[in-house]
């Protein structure tokens, strides 16, 4: 795809060549967070006069450029519960899930992995351990510092940190 270029001389003096946009309409176009509408509100800004008229002194400039890559739409966010402990990005994140360990709980040490009724795998991070024997507790997995997960287990003051495996 051949695109023309436009390349302009500048005047010689910043005073002749009039403001093109404002601040504030950079700003309203800058807060708009759809793509499109800020894109069109960009495209529908003035210029100044120097730019918008042709100069004489104007030169023409052919460029090859690659063809345009198609743009891929995210999959659909799945909920929010179901990625905890998985995604990357801080983004629409949940900051904590509750669940209980089906059967009967005899506590952990460090490299334990625990399912929860929900299917997920969690893996004792830390060198903690803990005898405790309760039978389907309820537990809490909620985000602490530097992104991890601490595990909280109704009837038992410890929580050790995990890590999602599954």
């Amino acid at each position: 795809m051949k695109i023309r270029l436009l390349t302009l001389l500048a005047c010689s003096s910043p005073l002749l060549a009039p403001a093109a946009a404002t601040d504030a309409q950079l700003q309203q176009c800058r807060a708009l967070s759809d793509k499109a509408a800020r894109l069109a509100c960009y495209d529908a800004l003035p210029v100044s006069a120097a730019a918008a008229a042709p100069a004489r002194a104007a030169s023409m400039v052919q460029m090859e450029l690659p063809p345009p890559v198609p743009h891929i739409a995210p999959a659909p966010l799945a909920d929010p519960a179901a990625r905890f402990g998985l995604e990357q990005s801080t983004a629409t994140q949940a900051q904590s899930i509750v669940s209980h360990i089906p059967g009967s709980f005899e506590g952990w040490s460090a490299g334990t992995r625990i399912r929860l009724a929900n299917g997920q795998i969690w893996q004792i991070s830390d060198d903690s351990r803990a005898s405790l024997y309760l039978q389907n507790p309820k537990v809490r997995i909620r985000r602490a510092a530097m992104g991890t997960f601490i595990l909280e287990i109704e009837g038992s003051n410890n929580a050790p940190r995990v890590r999602r495996i599954d």
